[in-house]
């Protein structure tokens, strides 16, 4: 048998089209059946007939197949573009697409604006609550903080500690005692300590002298140990690597009952020490360590003790006498400006290749530490313009080119290694950008130094103590 040809696919269109059509038809057909009823009735009643508009048979508007009903695809333009035959005897032959457009009710536009009205809002939301986040940043942090309280070692952390002697100096106030626990590692924190002394009534007296103590103490247990007169040392003396000669009489006097005046008087007698015959001062030939004196030293006993010791420690190194002075006062200097032990080498390097001709035409080693001892300020490292041009300073290295005059502090082991063995490298500036931790950044050409300045100009704005 021949196979049946399916029915054409319809769409949406071209359904209202015959729908319509059919509707028209059926509207028309009405017309006939009322003018054929008055005409009937006319011929009853003896009227002559109208005359007719036309006989169209009745059609129904075709059934459609499932399959198309089912596969039309809304807003199917397609269709538009297809032909229709006269439904319904309307007299209407093919349909275009405009008039079937015409019967199309219109579409809704998707717009996207409310998509990207919701995008805008979310993204404005999101970084709201980020700026929000970041500036109670700080604020919740602090609250956290007060909260749980300034760090501290806990019981089972001090239980692991280990003995260390720390010495109190006279004068010395209670955040400068904190800075000392911290730095030896006592305490785990300054605010630990210091907010503690602080709720201390009456207020604690500290006497000046060394101390055993242990490493990793809670702060109230540090506190007691220094007010406790047994943790106290007798005839105990500490000596930091680079303190000037004026501190290291000042510390003899505070830990032995050597009076502070006797020590002067001895240093002034210079001779008597066995200095080289360049030494106007026992500057230097301090050997910094943890001295224990019986109690009947005198200044002249202890002075030499340390004398004797800074001479067995040239002795080690391999230092001829007769490089003695030399090799203290280079080694002095880098004990003043050197941080981070990696960083004597460097600096030893930096101040030899300034001595070079053939690298630093000036000869100047342009040291501020030099400058600021010259001045009297052991303690510091920074100078001023002024003090940087006042060539009656004759430690001022900016205006007397060449090695310092004479020591400006008293080197240890470490310093004195560097000016023997410095490390080898183009360097001819370095500046510490960050006092506290001693990071330094060494340079070769005035830009990169430059560069460096800025960044330490910066630290210590935000440091001002250090100035």
């Amino acid at each position: 048998m021949p196979s049946t040809p399916e029915e054409p696919l319809l769409s949406r269109r071209q359904l209202r089209a015959q729908q319509a059509a059919a509707e028209q038809g059926a509207a028309e057909q009405g017309a006939t059946e009322r003018t054929g009823a008055e005409q009937s009735g006319a011929e009853q009643s003896g009227a002559e007939p109208a005359a007719a508009s036309g006989g169209t048979a009745s059609v129904q508007p075709p059934l459609l197949p499932r399959q198309a009903a089912e596969s039309a695809e809304p807003g199917d333009d397609a269709a538009a573009f297809l032909t229709t035959s006269d439904v319904g005897g309307s007299g209407r032959g093919r349909t275009n697409r405009r008039s079937l457009l015409a019967d199309e009710p219109p579409r809704e536009k998707r717009s996207h604006k409310g998509a990207w009205g919701c995008l805008i809002v979310f993204v404005v939301l999101a970084a709201l609550v980020a700026g929000v986040a970041l500036f109670l940043q700080g604020p919740i942090s602090q609250i956290i903080a007060a909260t749980q309280g300034p760090a501290d070692f806990t019981a089972e952390e001090a239980a692991t500690g280990e003995d260390v002697i720390v010495m109190i100096h006279d004068g010395n106030g209670g955040s400068e005692i904190a800075a000392t626990l911290v730095e030896e590692g006592v305490v785990k924190s300054f605010d630990a300590f210091y907010s503690i002394l602080l709720q201390t009534a009456p207020e604690p007296v500290f006497q000046p002298g060394a101390y055993q103590l242990k490493t990793k103490m809670v702060a109230s247990t540090a506190l007691d140990a220094l007010l406790d007169e047994d943790t106290r040392l007798n005839q105990t003396v500490i000596v930091p690597e680079g303190t000037a000669a004026v501190d290291v009489l000042a510390a003899i006097s505070e830990g032995t009952d050597i009076p502070l005046a006797d020590l002067q008087a001895a240093a002034a007698n210079v001779a008597q020490f066995g200095l080289p015959a360049e030494a106007t001062t026992l500057e230097g030939f301090l050997f910094p360590a943890t001295y224990t004196f019986s109690p009947e030293a005198t200044a002249e006993v202890a002075l030499q003790t340390m004398v004797n010791r800074q001479y067995e420690a040239l002795d080690a190194a391999g230092v001829a006498v007769a490089e003695r002075w030399s090799t203290i006062v280079f080694a002095s200097l880098i004990q003043r400006e050197a941080g981070l032990r990696d960083d004597y080498y460097k600096v030893s390097r930096v101040f030899l290749n300034r001595l070079d001709p053939g690298q630093w035409d000036s000869g100047l080693l342009q040291s501020d530490a030099t400058v600021a001892y010259g001045t009297g300020k052991t303690h510091l490292v920074t100078t001023t313009d002024a003090e940087r041009a006042d060539a009656g300073n004759p430690y001022n290295t900016y205006a007397h080119p060449g090695m310092v005059v004479g020591p400006i502090s008293n080197p240890g082991d470490l310093a004195i290694d560097a000016a023997l063995h410095p490390v080898d490298g183009s360097w001819l500036f370095f500046v510490t950008i960050n006092l506290d931790s001693g990071e330094t950044a060494f340079s070769t050409t005035v830009e990169e130094h430059d560069a460096a300045v800025i960044v330490w100009q910066n630290w210590m704005r935000e440091h001002p103590e250090y100035g």
